[in-house]
């Protein structure tokens, strides 16, 4: 995603399959890497995006992370974390550290 490319982050996948699901953006920068989860609503009728990352799609994002940090050891000792990227209307909203 472009906002963390502006900001310096590398993007090592979109869209990756690991142990069954999905995971919409990894990213890293310097000793962070930050597994991202990206919801949009072009409109508030159907709610927020952020009320979309519930608890069960959080379990399925960790899940899916440790899968794909098990496939790369040489990642171990880098500080992991969830961000939220919620797109409203155009307008993005990062949430760090998320979960």
């Amino acid at each position: 995603m472009r906002w963390y490319r502006l900001r310096g982050w590398k993007i090592l996948g979109e869209n990756v399959w690991a142990g069954g699901n999905e995971l919409d953006l990894i990213v890293r920068r310097g000793r962070t890497l930050r597994f991202v989860e990206v919801k949009e609503k072009r409109s508030p009728r159907f709610g927020d995006p952020l009320e979309m990352v519930t608890a069960e799609k959080r379990r399925r994002l960790r899940r899916a992370a440790e899968a794909w940090l098990g496939a790369r050891p040489e990642l171990a000792r880098l500080a992991v974390g969830f961000d939220v990227i919620a797109v409203r209307e155009g307008r993005v909203q990062r949430v760090s550290q998320a979960f």
